[in-house]
C-alpha cells in the first residue's frame, strides 16, 4: 500500500532540457510523489525554426543563441546536480536537414546528448502532460509549438494515437504579417480529414502562444485569477478571442497586460488555427494547460502506482508538511468530517466533492506559522494561487475560500479578491462551512489526530451534533468548543448539540 513515507523517500530533484521550434528552456523539478514543483525555469526564444518551412534547414543565428543558451544550462546543471536528466528536441530539429549536425555540435561542445522526438512521440508527451496535471482528463490535446501541432485524444488520463501536422507559426509563415484567409484555408483542409477522429467537447491547449491568448481572455474579461493552468473557457468565449487577437497589431498585444512580448509575432497565428480547430472538431471548452512535453516525460518515468494517485491531494499534501503540518492530520480531518460531509447535498460533481473535502483538510494548519493577525489572508492567498495542479480554478477558489474560513468567522472570501466571480453562491457557502468545521476539529482536538478520534461530528434530521466519548467529556469544556460549532452550525442553518456518549446532552 502506498503511503507518504515511501512517497518521501522516492522524492528527487530532476531536470529537463527542452530545444523547441521556438524556445530553448532548462527547467528543474522537485518530484515528490505525483506532485511536481518547478524550482528554476529559463529560456532563451532562439527561433530555430524560423526560417524551416522556406530553407529546410534552422536559423543560423538562432543556432548559436541555442547552443550559448546550452552551454549555460550545462554550468547550470553542473551546479545543480539533479538526478535525472530529461532531454528532448521537437519539430524543427527533427525536420531541418541540419538537424542531426546541430545534434552532434550540442554533444561536442556542451557533452548533452539531446533526444530528438518522432512527431508521433512529441504528442505522446505533450499528452501526458497534460495527464499529469489534470484527474483522468477526457479529450483532445493539441501542442502547438512553433513549427508543428501535435493533436492526441485522452481518455481518461490515457493517450491514444497522435499525429503531428505542420500547423505551428513558422510553418505558416511567421514572423511576416498574417494572412488570415490563406491560414484558414490550410488549417480547414488539414483539419477535414480528422474531424471524426478528434472530434471532442474539451480542447486541451498546450503552448506558450496558447497560453498567452488565455492571458488576452483575461484581461479584455478582467477575470479575477490570472494564472493560466486549467483556466476553462467555453469555445465560444475562446473564438471571440481569437478572431480578436488575430486582428491585433503586434503593438496592440504587447499592450496588453500579462502578453509576452516576444510572444506577439507567433500568437495571430496561432489565433487562427485554435479558431479553425474549435469549429472543425466541435470543441465546447477549452481548458489551458501549463503542462506539456517536459512534465509529460517526468509523468512517465514515475511508477505506475505513484501515476494513479491524485495530483491535487498529493500537492496539498506535501505543501502542508513543508508548513510542518503533522502527516496524520489532514488525513484524520478529513475522515473526520466524512460524516456531516456526506450528509450534505453535493456542490461539485461525482468524486469532487470528497477530493476537494480531502485536499483542505491536508492545509487546515496552513497558516500556524503565520503572524495571527493577517493568517486567514496570507494563507488565502497562498492556497489560491499554489502551483498545484489537479484543480481547475473553481475548485482552486474553492479550497482557498475553505482555508480563509478556518481562520475567521467572518466571510468565505477575501475583500477584493474577487472569487465570487468563479464560485457560485452554494460552493462559497459550503467552502465556509468547511472552514468552520476543520476550525472545529482542529480546535477541539488541540490538532491531535488521536484526540479527534474521541469525538465525532454528524449531521441527521436533528441538525449538527458533536458527541465524544463520555470519558473524554472535559474536551467539550469551556465556551470555544460551542462557538466553533455554532458557527458551523449557523452557516449550515441547522441547528446544533454537544453530547457526551452515554451522558446526558451538555448543550443545545
Amino acid at each position: 500500500m502506498w503511503d507518504r513515507v515511501s512517497n518521501r523517500a522516492r522524492a528527487r530533484d530532476v531536470a529537463v532540457i527542452d530545444v523547441g521550434s521556438n524556445s530553448v528552456r532548462l527547467v528543474l523539478y522537485r518530484v515528490e510523489g505525483r506532485a511536481i514543483w518547478t524550482l528554476f525555469n529559463e529560456k532563451v526564444l532562439a527561433g530555430l525554426g524560423r526560417d524551416l518551412a522556406r530553407t529546410g534547414r534552422l536559423e543560423p543565428e538562432g543556432v548559436s543563441k541555442a547552443v550559448s543558451a546550452l552551454k549555460r544550462f550545462r554550468a547550470v546543471l553542473d551546479a545543480a546536480k539533479p538526478s535525472e536528466l530529461f532531454t528532448a528536441a521537437t519539430a524543427a530539429v527533427r525536420e531541418a536537414a541540419d538537424g542531426p549536425e546541430f545534434i552532434e555540435r550540442i554533444r561536442r561542445e556542451t557533452g548533452l546528448s539531446i533526444r530528438v522526438l518522432s512527431g508521433i512521440e512529441e504528442a505522446h508527451y505533450a499528452a501526458m502532460g497534460v495527464a499529469a496535471g489534470a484527474v483522468a482528463p477526457q479529450g483532445v490535446v493539441g501542442d502547438l509549438g512553433g513549427s508543428s501541432l501535435e493533436l492526441t485524444r485522452l481518455e481518461g488520463g490515457r493517450a491514444g494515437d497522435g499525429v503531428t501536422l505542420p500547423l505551428g507559426p513558422f510553418s505558416l509563415g511567421a514572423p511576416e504579417p498574417v494572412n488570415i484567409p490563406a491560414i484558414q484555408s490550410v488549417c480547414r483542409a488539414r483539419f477535414d480529414a480528422l474531424k471524426t477522429r478528434f472530434r471532442t467537447d474539451t480542447f486541451f491547449a498546450v503552448g506558450g502562444a496558447w497560453r498567452n491568448m488565455a492571458l488576452v481572455h483575461m484581461a479584455v474579461t478582467d477575470y479575477p485569477l490570472q494564472i493560466v493552468h486549467q483556466f476553462e473557457a467555453p469555445a465560444r468565449d475562446m473564438l471571440d478571442t481569437a478572431r480578436f487577437v488575430a486582428r491585433q497589431s503586434r503593438g496592440s498585444l504587447e499592450r496588453i497586460r500579462g502578453v509576452s512580448k516576444k510572444r506577439v509575432e507567433t500568437m495571430p497565428y496561432a489565433a487562427v488555427v485554435l479558431e479553425q480547430l474549435i469549429e472543425a472538431f466541435d470543441v465546447r471548452t477549452v481548458s489551458i494547460s501549463a503542462y506539456g512535453v517536459r512534465e509529460g516525460l517526468l509523468f512517465e518515468s514515475m511508477p505506475p502506482d505513484v501515476r494513479g494517485l491524485d495530483p491535487l491531494i498529493e500537492g496539498c499534501d506535501w505543501l502542508g508538511a513543508r508548513h510542518g503540518i503533522s502527516e496524520q492530520l489532514g488525513a484524520a480531518l478529513a475522515a473526520w468530517l466524512e460524516p456531516l460531509w456526506s450528509g450534505l447535498e453535493p456542490v461539485f460533481e461525482g468524486a469532487r466533492e470528497r477530493t476537494l473535502l480531502a485536499a483542505a483538510c491536508r492545509l487546515c494548519d496552513l497558516g500556524a506559522r503565520l503572524h495571527p493577525d493577517h493568517r486567514a489572508d496570507l494563507a488565502f492567498d497562498q492556497v489560491l494561487r499554489a502551483p498545484i495542479a489537479g484543480q481547475n480554478h473553481a475548485e482552486r477558489a474553492f479550497i482557498a475560500a475553505a482555508v480563509f474560513a478556518r481562520y475567521t468567522s467572518q466571510s468565505a472570501t477575501r475583500d477584493g479578491s474577487g472569487i465570487a466571480r468563479i464560485l457560485a453562491p452554494d460552493r462559497l457557502r459550503r467552502a465556509r462551512a468547511l472552514g468552520a468545521a476543520m476550525r472545529l476539529g482542529c480546535d477541539l482536538s488541540g490538532r491531535s489526530p488521536e484526540l479527534l478520534q474521541a469525538a465525532s461530528l454528524s449531521l441527521s434530521a436533528d441538525g449538527v451534533r458533536l458527541s465524544v466519548h463520555a470519558d473524554k467529556a472535559d474536551l467539550v469544556l469551556g465556551e470555544q468548543t460551542r462557538k466553533r460549532l455554532q458557527t458551523l452550525a449557523d452557516v449550515l442553518e441547522q441547528p446544533f448539540a454537544i453530547d457526551a456518549k452515554g451522558a446526558p446532552a451538555l448543550a443545545v
